[in-house]
Order: C-alpha cells, then sequence, then structure tokens
C-alpha cells in the first residue's frame, strides 16, 4: 500500500509537470504512471492464500475405531505464519471425528500441526471416505489450504462368514481351563476339621462344665433334685426342704426370715428376689409351724429356678 501511495504521488507530480509544458505530454505522463502500477499490482491481500505443505496418512487399511493423522506444516513461502487457529473438534460427517489438535516441532525447528479423525462407524461393505478439506487461517492473515485426503474403510467382519475350515459362523464357546484345586480342597478339610473339633471340644466342655455346676453348687442341686420329684408341687414337703438346704448351704448358716440379711451378704445376687424369700419364709413358716387346713400355694419351682439362674448368671 506504500508502494502504491508512492507511485500515486510520482504519477501527479509528473502530471503537473507535464501540465506546466504541454497538455499532450501531461497525458502521456498520466498513462506511464498507470503502466508502472500494473506492473506493480497491489498483491499483499491476494498473496495470502498458499497451499500448505501436509503429510497425508496412509490411505488404506482402516476400520472402526482407527485414526488417520495429518500433520499440517505451518510455514508459507518458507516462513512461519505464527499462530493458527485451530479447526473445530467433533464429527466432520458419517464416518469422522476430528479429536483435539496439537502442534509439534520436528529437528529443524519447524512447528506442525498435527489433527487426528478417528473412525467412529462401521461400513458394511468397503468404503472411500475422505479427510475433509481445512482452511487454516494465522493471526498475520496467511491462509493455509488443506486439500481433502482420500482413505478407504473396511468392515470388522465380512457380512457373510466362509464356511471353511475353522471360519464358521459362531464358535463354540471355549472352555475355561481348570483350576488346581487340589491345594485349596486340604486347605477347606483341614479348616473344617478345626472347626468340628473346636465345637465338640466346646459342648464338650460345656457338658462337663454344666455337670460339675449341678454338682457343685447349691440351687443347681436343688433345681435338678426339683426336677426328679414325682410332686414337686406346694404340697410336696421334700421340695421346701431341698430348697431350705440350698439356701442354708448359701448363706452358710441356718436361714430364716430374720435373717435374711447375712444370706445377702454372702450371696449378694441374690438381692433383686429378696421380696420373693421374704414370701418364702412367711409360706413356709405358716406351713411348719401353722398348719392351716388351706394352706396358701406358692410358687415353689420358679422360685428355685430363678434362684438357680441367679446363681449360673453369678458363675459365669
Amino acid at each position: 500500500m506504500r508502494a502504491c501511495g508512492l507511485r500515486r504521488g510520482l504519477t501527479h507530480a509528473v502530471a503537473r509537470h507535464a501540465l506546466i509544458a504541454s497538455p499532450l505530454s501531461a497525458l502521456c505522463a498520466v498513462c506511464a504512471a498507470c503502466a508502472i502500477c500494473a506492473v506493480y499490482p497491489a498483491s499483499s491481500h491476494a498473496a495470502a492464500t498458499v497451499t500448505a505443505i501436509v503429510q497425508e496418512p496412509r490411505a488404506f487399511g482402516y476400520v472402526l475405531g482407527d485414526v488417520l493423522t495429518q500433520r499440517v506444516l505451518l510455514q508459507a513461502n518458507g516462513q512461519d505464519v505464527g499462530a493458527v487457529a485451530a479447526p473445530s473438534v467433533g464429527r466432520t460427517g458419517v464416518w469422522l471425528e476430528r479429536r483435539p489438535v496439537s502442534l509439534e516441532t520436528d529437528a529443524d525447528g519447524r512447528t506442525w500441526m498435527v489433527i487426528a479423525y478417528q473412525v467412529v462407524n462401521a461400513p458394511q461393505t468397503l468404503t472411500q471416505i475422505a479427510l475433509p478439506a481445512l482452511t487454516l487461517t494465522s493471526a498475520t492473515g496467511t491462509q493455509l489450504q488443506v486439500a481433502e485426503w482420500p482413505a478407504s474403510i473396511g468392515p470388522l467382519t465380512p457380512p457373510t462368514p466362509f464356511a471353511a475350515g475353522d471360519l464358521l459362523p459362531l464358535r463354540p464357546d471355549r472352555e475355561a481351563p481348570l483350576l488346581a484345586t487340589a491345594g485349596l480342597r486340604r486347605q477347606i478339610a483341614w479348616a473344617l476339621g478345626l472347626l468340628l473339633a473346636t465345637l465338640l471340644a466346646w459342648a464338650l466342655w460345656w457338658g462337663w462344665r454344666n455337670r460339675r455346676e449341678s454338682a457343685r453348687l447349691p440351687f443347681a442341686r436343688a433345681w435338678r433334685r426339683m426336677q426328679r420329684l414325682q410332686d414337686a408341687q406346694a404340697a410336696s414337703s421334700d421340695a421346701w426342704f431341698c430348697l431350705h438346704q440350698a439356701l442354708d448351704e448359701t448363706a452358710g448358716q441356718v436361714v430364716h426370715a430374720g435373717s435374711l440379711s447375712g444370706l445377702f451378704a454372702r450371696a449378694p445376687y441374690l438381692q433383686p428376689l429378696h421380696a420373693q424369700l421374704e414370701h418364702f419364709y412367711q409360706v413356709s413358716s405358716e406351713r411348719f409351724f401353722k398348719p392351716a387346713p388351706h394352706a396358701a400355694e406358692f410358687p415353689l419351682q420358679a422360685l428355685c429356678r430363678a434362684l438357680y439362674r441367679a446363681e449360673r448368671r453369678h458363675q459365669r
């Protein structure tokens, strides 16, 4: 633009000089200036579009999921074009999807734009496609033209199987390899054996403990004896004597209604049964020392069972 302005100024100067000499000379000067402009056109915009140097991918042998990669040299007439706007990302048609671009620098310091396309659809037969044409615009206004590049993509499998040899429509299920389970079986057997031995030992210990307690603990003996009695009701004297004996043995002395405090001091775990024991001794006194034709019924077995359970909880 500056050169064109200088040429126009020169033309006007020549014309003014020629007008001083003669009108004919002025006309010739103007024509000469126009010829100069024709020889040196304003080509700053026309030269901004160039054909890019592109390293194209292989043109054949692609299937679903493959990637075709173009490399575009970011130079025009041997000069770097500077920053170039990246093309948009996404589907470019039925078959391809453009990935985000990246920049690479080769050993000579030249910058290449890497544009990758992934095949996102599978044709039924061998099909020709094309990487789309692009126009890459730099910050200086230079445009790099990238032409279409044809390629072919094929199906993953043929539409019909060959049915020859091992090329069958459906392959039989492949049996999973058998794992060596001998070691696992031995470990399981050992674990089960130890578990059974543990359970058996626990059952034997539990039976021995219960038998020992039933022979050693007063209320355990009384409860076992009361269960053996044929008439373990309130009218059975043996059942009453059995429970009195267990209470005396637990307290370490003969217990009566006035000495329950000694029993609770020796066996504090019986304190929750204080009311039942007082009632027991009251009924027992009336039964043995004040016989009446209709003695009050007393839940003797229930009290014996409650005493036995309290004693067992204390021992645990």
